[in-house]
């Protein structure tokens, strides 16, 4: 009988409420704002799978000249597989000190990385990986995707029912998705930095390339689509019903 109080109830009135009460329905207008909202995560979602997807989180170049033939070699690589490419001198910008970028044409090797089934470090260029920071940021990036997930079936559910009292679990998974995603990318840099003072023999140039520049947006969309969450819920907060009214009878 105790739990029962918990439970969703409808009303003759096709209101739902809340032991015994009776829950504000949204109105069209409500119900437009929330799906805008969804939009807007829903971005965030999209640019996320489609960063972590890539092996373009950062780029690691040798000198174009440190071979001293008519090649060079780079690589590039994400959270989940690594690419070494062989790209033509004569093809790379002549201001330019280094090889790449990788959109030229060349020889591709790509390999996934190991950490996820012997646990051994990948060697790049004579440098190894830190696995355990690379392990960090690629969970933080699953648990994103999980908690994005959350949230819109959070929002589903309360699109399908009409009443706004998932809209507050919604906004706390995507604002922590995007949180989790900026994380990832934080310790992923730490992963770069901690690769490239592993071995000093080979002097590499390394820059975040246009995977990060995606998840980054994506996280920070993600952060701004669960506060429009928060906004949008304000005005069914259960708490206001106590308020007082101004116009209220003296």
């Amino acid at each position: 009988i105790m739990w029962s109080n918990f439970f969703v109830q409808q009303d003759e009135d096709g209101r739902i409420g809340v032991a015994g009460r009776r829950t504000h329905k949204m109105s069209d207008s409500e119900e437009g704002k929330i799906k805008l909202a969804f939009f807007v995560a829903i971005i965030g979602v999209t640019l996320t799978v489609l960063g972590m997807g890539t092996e373009f989180w950062v780029e690691l170049a040798q000198s174009k000249n440190f071979s001293g033939n008519q090649t060079c070699q780079m690589a590039h690589y994400g959270l989940w597989k690594g690419c070494i490419r062989t790209l033509w001198v004569a093809d790379i910008d002549p201001e330019r000190t280094s090889c790449g970028p990788a959109e030229l044409p060349g020889e591709t090797n790509c390999t996934y990385f190991k950490f996820f089934t012997s646990g051994e470090n990948a060697v790049i260029f004579k440098k190894t990986t830190n696995k355990k920071l690379n392990l960090a940021a690629a969970i933080l990036a699953l648990f994103s995707l999980t908690m994005m997930v959350m949230g819109s079936i959070c929002i589903g559910m309360s699109l399908s029912k009409g009443v706004p009292f998932f809209l507050k679990p919604a906004s706390f998974c995507f604002i922590l998705s995007g949180v989790l995603v900026l994380l990832s990318i934080l310790i992923f840099h730490q992963s770069v930095l901690a690769l490239l003072s592993s071995d000093h023999s080979i002097p590499l140039h390394h820059e975040l390339s246009w995977s990060v520049a995606c998840v980054g947006s994506a996280g920070a969309i993600l952060i701004f689509g669960g506060f429009l969450f928060i906004i949008l819920s304000l005005p069914f907060s259960p708490w206001q019903k106590c308020l007082p009214h101004k116009n209220s009878a003296t």
